[in-house]
């Protein structure tokens, strides 16, 4: 008898938490669209973030308390679409691709249509994928770094609307790229296996938290600058690591039996 058999089922009721958490991420997704057509640009980017916190939240709860559905997961890509698809695009179009007319909102469709195509990539592979690994970059986190972007450029308000626009179109074509692509990001679903490590995870979390407290316009944007090159660094890293554990060694020259009367010294006591 497993543990499986021996946990009780939820309770009904506790299939409705998560699916609050995930309306509360579209309603925050929804907010950051009308809020940016406002012209309210920081407080658009705020509401992306807290959508992205409660995207995360909501299926942490699903698996910890073993109330995960298909209506959760179809219902989370939903509302994902409209919080880090439609969202972000519109809000870096108003903010800087508008200028650049075609280029400008061909680079904000893009973004939407590979985050649809994500999604509907990740619902496929759903159950047949390693969970330690995300196929692509997840759409939380290309719409969250689209949002934190955003923050960090107006906080620093150090380089000229060209500059930054021209930034923001590569960015945006980037994230669109990374998202079909089949770089693997780490998903740190392992992590809540690991009971015996749960110590070191409250002080790293402790330790992120304090950082980010302290100036979060850089330290959001640092955090999401780090895990967006995660993926492509980390194979070139493991790469490099591999050949250098698999190198061979310089053979050892052994004198043969015939040349050992040259030396006086081998055999005496």
């Amino acid at each position: 008898m497993n543990e499986t058999t021996l946990r009780p089922p939820p309770h009904k009721g506790a299939y409705i938490f998560p699916n609050l958490l995930t309306a509360g991420n579209l309603f925050a997704g929804f907010y950051a669209i009308v809020t940016a057509m406002g012209g309210h640009f920081e407080r658009a980017a705020t509401a992306i973030i807290i959508a992205a916190f409660m995207d995360g939240l909501d299926g942490k709860i699903a698996r910890m308390t073993g109330t995960s559905s298909r209506f959760g997961v179809e219902f989370d890509s939903l509302a994902d679409l409209v919080s880090f698809g439609v969202a972000p695009a519109l809000l870096v179009y108003i903010y800087e691709l508008k200028s650049f007319t075609r280029i400008g909102w061909v680079a904000a469709f893009l973004f939407v249509a590979c985050g649809a195509l994500r999604l509907a990539r990740f619902n496929v592979q759903v159950g047949t994928t390693e969970k330690r690994w995300f196929t692509g970059l997840p759409i939380p986190m290309a719409g969250g770094t689209l949002a934190v972007t955003v923050i960090f450029f107006r906080h620093l308000n150090a380089l000229g609307r060209e500059t930054s626009g021209a930034v923001f179109v590569l960015l945006t074509y980037l994230l669109s790229f990374l998202m079909v692509s089949t770089i693997r990001y780490r998903s740190f679903k392992d992590l809540e296996t690991r009971p015996h490590k749960a110590f070191y995870l409250l002080v790293s979390a402790v330790i992120v938290i304090s950082l980010v407290a302290i100036h979060p316009q850089i330290s959001l944007f640092t955090l999401a600058a780090l895990y967006l090159l995660s993926g492509l660094l980390e194979p070139l890293v493991l790469l490099v690591l591999g050949r250098r554990g698999s190198r061979p060694q310089r053979p050892v020259r052994v004198p043969d039996e015939g040349h050992r009367h040259h030396h006086p010294r081998e055999g005496q006591p």
